[in-house]
């Protein structure tokens, strides 16, 4: 195992094949481990990443700057990085629904918006029995158009990453269908939810939970056709380090998890479907939040606190996450 670089080193791309910071912990991921493929930082100076979300029809990434209220864009073709969105509303996660259109998570409107085709910004909640949300945070939509988002206290807690505010209701996970506007809480007793995917088939869903001692990865079967879930459980104990934030599957049900914090904690730790740690990818920032994008949708796209990484892999992300 390679040594890790001092701490506060400057970060420079490893003139290594294969790079040193990625570990494999467990002969499951040497499928997924490319040789040849390092570790690339492409943009950098934002106040804390979060939300990176992939459109393959234009070759770019977007992904959120929250503390400068901006998403920020990475064109794939130039690698050319621009301001996408400015004033934001903070915003945080981001996902396509199943019409490519970018759905957003914001903490100063406490709402979930979805951008149109034109570029016009509708707004698919803000409120629950009256109340408004705290600030919502991840988000991921089903193969049935249904809107999932956690909504944890991030963005009130203080002016940083949105306006300091009084909560209205408790840190729930939500089911959204934007077609009759209907809402629901499909889990309000999970301790600070953050990020949340599905399994390849839907038949599970993965949720952080970030209040919790020691922090966790829950499981969930998704039940009664596809519009609540049961039989929670902690699938993965993230110990007492262990910081895991937004999370991916790819398609052979691997969660790959963005973790901190700390040298040698920072970056991500891939888990096997029983939850078995199986592989790491090292960076010098913690990554808040990740997405698979690409031609091919192998090229990991790491939110890493200032900066934004990628790292090609033999793993594919499920399409339409």
């Amino acid at each position: 195992m390679a040594a890790l670089p001092p701490q506060g080193a400057p970060w420079r791309r490893s003139e290594r094949c294969p790079d040193p910071a990625v570990r494999v912990l467990d002969k499951r991921f040497e499928k997924y481990y490319l040789y040849h493929a390092r570790v690339e930082r492409l943009a950098e100076g934002c106040g804390w990443s979060e939300g990176p979300v992939w459109f393959g029809d234009g070759r770019y990434l977007l992904w959120s700057d929250i503390p400068n209220s901006r998403i920020m864009k990475w064109e794939e073709s130039t690698g050319a990085v621009s301001v996408f969105r400015s004033p934001s509303g903070y915003a945080n996660g981001n996902t396509r629904d199943r019409q490519g259109r970018l759905v957003t998570c914001e903490h100063e409107g406490r709402r979930v918006t979805r951008t149109e085709y034109d570029g016009s910004v509708t707004v698919l909640m803000e409120r629950y029995d009256r109340k408004r949300l705290n600030s919502p945070n991840d988000v991921v939509v089903k193969s049935d158009d249904t809107i999932w988002f956690t909504d944890p206290q991030s963005g009130i807690r203080n002016n940083y990453m949105g306006s300091e505010a009084t909560p209205e209701l408790p840190t729930n996970l939500y089911r959204l269908d934007p077609k009759t506007g209907h809402a629901s809480v499909v889990a309000g007793d999970i301790s600070w939810p953050n990020g949340l995917c599905f399994s390849p088939d839907e038949s599970k869903l993965y949720v952080v939970s970030s209040g919790a001692r020691p922090r966790a990865i829950h499981a969930y079967d998704v039940v009664n056709d596809g519009t609540a879930i049961a039989n929670g459980r902690v699938l993965i104990d993230c110990g007492t380090e262990g910081t895991p934030d937004g999370i991916r599957c790819d398609v052979d049900g691997n969660i790959w998890a963005g973790w901190g914090q700390g040298p040698g904690l920072d970056g991500v730790i891939i888990f096997a479907p029983n939850g078995d740690p199986i592989g790491q990818i090292l960076l010098p920032e913690r990554c808040a939040n990740l997405c698979f994008g690409g031609i091919k949708r192998n090229r990991l796209f790491m939110a890493a606190y200032g900066s934004l990484y990628s790292l090609f892999t033999n793993a594919q992300g499920v399409p339409g996450t």
